[in-house]
């Protein structure tokens, strides 16, 4: 089913435009199933838009009334030498396995690119295998690992793509 993922729409959040609400409320609602309440941006996510240089891309599924976002990255690009991806394609379990979260993170760097950044850069937890493959894949490598990163217990892979 990788065709979906070709065929997938990519948008960029424009937040005056008269779905932003819409969309925004349909991330939240997605990132508070998906992640554990303390990885979870949805309490900050409205801040985290109003950062300075910080991009929100999504795609979405569904037609009409039915339409809900199905996937997003968040990114943000803090100097012209390095970018973050703060959420990465967080996408639906209904929308899994159809290359759209591969989509998304490319959208994404293809984004920080445009802006002339020479350094992505993510965070992600080791024992989030797909998620490490995934991004394997797009071209991150490990960079380090960060002991206690999510929780006493919980450390993170730092990975970065350079541009």
């Amino acid at each position: 089913m990788a065709a979906a993922a070709t065929e997938a729409t990519i948008l960029e959040l424009d937040p005056s435009h008269e779905r932003a609400g819409r969309v925004i409320d349909d991330i939240v609602r997605l990132e508070k199933r998906i992640f554990p309440k303390h990885e979870s941006l949805a309490r900050s996510f409205h801040d985290e838009l109003k950062r300075r240089n910080t991009g929100l891309i999504y795609s979405t599924s569904g037609v009409g009334d039915d339409e809900e976002v199905a996937g997003y990255a968040m990114y943000t690009c803090a100097t012209s030498l390095c970018a973050s991806i703060t959420k990465l394609a967080a996408v639906k379990e209904s929308c899994r396995r159809q290359g759209l979260g591969e989509a998304l993170l490319q959208a994404a760097v293809d984004r920080c690119r445009r802006r002339r950044v020479q350094r992505v850069s993510l965070h992600v937890d080791p024992a989030r295998t797909a998620a490490v493959a995934l991004y394997r894949k797009a071209g991150f490598q490990v960079d380090a690992t960060i002991e206690g990163y999510y929780s006493a217990q919980r450390n993170a892979y730092r990975m970065y793509m350079d541009l």
